[in-house]
């Protein structure tokens, strides 16, 4: 895997290149640029790696405006010491944001994900390259870090990340947190399954969207369905029908 690196802090993008590496000996880190022109000078002379990894605030700019002047299809993964342009990061083909320091379980975590990516558009039905885009302007058009809860006169946002299950019933979407504490959405379920990063987590049925994290243990079921246990109690069984079995083991296999 060819992977590029913009990084204006020598020591940092040195740092993040050996970490990567040791997870993974097939990256090849093929540069680390430190600033927004040699990166833009780059790209002009050079195929596209397979992954970025970038910092934002460069010496001469942000790194946006690399991917606004380059049409880069290539993930990145945005590595930086600031949290004010999350939202911005996924507009630019982001699949994750890292704050700094970056340690090797972030950066695992973030390899992980991006495999399960790759998993997910390697399979039948297209090509690789037109799913990705799609997949990318998906999560650029939906996908969220945080939802808001309107509770009286407070606005409460939960992380996505810290969400067990979502489950709908009587006309109710509530949201379990995995730290216990139970929230109330005026989406629909619909809704929220379009919101949420589709790699983390999936609709089970009509009442639950579960997060993968969540998941402790599967078990057969009647007529072939499969019953779904979680780390957290559930109001009711998670049935997987026998129709998105097969979708249910390969999503949580990615």
């Amino acid at each position: 895997m060819k992977v590029l690196i913009i990084e204006d802090e020598l020591k940092t993008g040195r740092e993040l290149k050996t970490i990567a590496e040791g997870i993974d000996p097939a990256i090849e880190v093929l540069e680390i640029l430190p600033s927004v022109e040699m990166a833009l000078d780059w790209f002009k002379e050079n195929a596209p790696p397979d992954l970025i990894f970038s910092d934002i605030q460069l010496a001469d700019g942000l790194s946006f405006s690399i991917f606004e002047s380059v049409d880069v299809r290539a993930p990145i993964i945005f590595c930086t010491a600031y949290d004010d342009y999350a939202l911005r990061a996924f507009d630019a083909n982001g699949i994750d944001y890292l704050l700094k320091p970056v340690d090797e379980l972030k950066l695992r975590q973030s390899l992980d994900k991006y495999s399960r990516l790759q998993s997910l558009l390697s399979g039948p039905g297209g090509d690789y390259q037109k799913k990705l885009e799609s997949m990318l302007l998906q999560m650029k058009q939906k996908h969220k870090n945080t939802l808001l809860v309107h509770f009286r006169e407070k606005i409460i946002p939960l992380k996505t990340a810290d969400i067990a299950f979502i489950h709908y019933a009587n006309g109710i979407i509530s949201v379990y947190m995995k730290a216990g504490q139970e929230h109330y959405l005026t989406h629909s379920l619909d809704e929220l399954e379009g919101m949420l990063d589709p790699v983390q987590f999936f609709r089970a049925n009509r009442q639950f969207i579960i997060n993968r994290e969540s998941v402790k243990s599967i078990e057969h079921y009647f007529s072939r369905r499969l019953i779904v246990w979680l780390h957290s109690k559930t109001p009711e069984n998670i049935v997987i029908s026998k129709s998105r079995s097969s979708e249910f083991l390969q999503w949580i296999t990615m």
